[in-house]
């Protein structure tokens, strides 16, 4: 799978762009803040429809198109993906008209082979991974930001998840929505069963597909930290915590027994027969029927995949806590080439990779090997400002495009490049 052609209008710092790609490895090079990290975003965001950098759809429409007075603002972005299957053109539209008395309204139109379609049915024909300096920031930071995670590779993948979780966020929207009724007036409790029924047999089917992915991520990044990025010193598990049950809270989210005993849960979620969710919608089911009376206090759901959450360890401690910023750089890097091979795995290709200033952050084993991969995958592409840190053999290799104040241009002479 790659990106052959990249079309570009009023999104970000590019007015209008049009960009042939070549496969294998492609090099964007420039200073800062001249639209490299741009180029990757936009790709991003056709294979996912969420931005990695923005907080508002809204934000990726080109700055001078937004500040202007027009009535109808559109940006669009088109790929041409090569594909095992074929050649398919995929397009996303952001739409900003002017509302003279209620402000601008927003919305977003997606295409595939010229052919609308829901956002969600955009996903999946564009597969993407994407490698970040603040990937570190999954370790560290908020469970919420580790489910989407998980949520987007997913997504990629498997369209039966992705509609199980549109399908289980609007559930439990409104089964919290009774819950505060119910808490308030006391009225509703005889519609709460539908509501629960339907959290459960959606719940459950996203508990089978996360343990799966987990059990399969846990295997390949540990032999790639263990054998390939720490020459057999250092171990790592990562571990998948199912809220599928009522624990009891301990010291800290990795130390304690609830975390144990969710860690058993991700076990027997991955023994489960495939397709097959019988015992985990009864399991789950007792839970949340245990559960009613403290929903009903609290006005929200307390178990189910939406709580979810999963952790590293890094020679049995954990490595939130105890793991310097060099292993948790590797974990993550281990991680997302794990990612990388599941994808493979589960579709029989290898997803574009989108490295932004990434190798300039590791020491020289973990860039050899990650440009080793990105020399073997369909494509990758990477950005940095100093071309100059890439060997002339990768260089050679690479397709090399310049990009500065929102153009992007080939044949602009490289720097000095380092070592053969």
């Amino acid at each position: 799978m790659y990106i052959s052609h990249l079309s570009l209008t009023n999104f970000r710092n590019y007015g209008r762009l049009e960009l042939d790609f070549k496969s294998g490895p492609v090099l964007l090079y420039g200073h800062n803040a001249q639209g490299k990290t741009n180029l990757l975003e936009a790709i991003y965001y056709l294979a996912t429809t969420r931005s990695p950098h923005a907080d508002s759809d809204q934000q990726l429409l080109n700055w001078n198109a937004n500040e202007a007075d027009e009535p109808v603002i559109v940006g669009r972005l088109v790929a041409q993906v090569v594909t095992k299957d074929g050649t398919q053109l995929l397009e996303l539209r952001l739409i900003k008209e002017q509302k003279l008395q209620n402000g601008a309204s927003f919305r977003r139109e997606a295409l595939v082979n010229r052919r609308q379609v829901r956002l969600m049915d955009l996903i999946g024909h564009l597969r993407a991974t994407l490698f970040l300096p603040e990937d570190i920031q999954l370790i560290t930071g908020p469970p919420a930001n580790r489910r989407r995670y998980v949520d987007i590779t997913l997504c990629q993948v498997d369209p039966t998840y992705c509609r199980n979780l549109a399908g289980y966020n609007k559930v439990l929207e409104q089964r919290n929505a009774l819950l505060r009724q119910i808490n308030e007036s006391g009225s509703g409790r005889d519609v709460l069963p539908i509501f629960t029924d339907k959290l459960i047999t959606l719940g459950s089917a996203i508990f089978a597909r996360r343990a799966d992915l987990f059990a399969y991520l846990a295997r390949s990044a540990q032999r790639i930290h263990y054998e390939d990025l720490t020459n057999r010193q250092e171990t790592i598990r990562l571990n998948y915590l199912p809220r599928l049950e009522e624990t009891q809270p301990g010291r800290s989210r990795e130390e304690n027994e609830a975390v144990e005993e969710m860690m058993a849960l991700a076990d027997w979620l991955h023994e489960q027969p495939t397709g097959n969710h019988k015992s985990i919608a009864m399991r789950f089911g007792e839970a949340v029927d245990g559960c009613t009376e403290q929903d009903i206090a609290r006005s929200s759901t307390s178990l189910g995949p939406h709580r979810d959450d999963w952790f590293f360890q890094v020679n049995g401690r954990p490595l939130a806590a105890y793991g310097s910023r060099g292993q948790q750089r590797s974990a993550m890097l281990a991680l997302k080439l794990a990612e990388i091979a599941w994808m493979k795995a589960e579709t029989g290709e290898t997803p574009v990779l989108l490295l932004d200033e990434v190798v300039a952050e590791l020491d020289e084993r973990r860039r050899a090997l990650l440009l080793q991969v990105t020399q073997n995958a369909s494509q990758a592409i990477l950005t940095a400002t100093d071309p100059g840190m890439f060997a002339a053999s990768f260089l050679q290799q690479a397709q090399t495009l310049h990009v500065a104040g929102g153009r992007v241009s080939s044949g602009v002479p490289l720097a000095t490049p380092a070592g053969p």
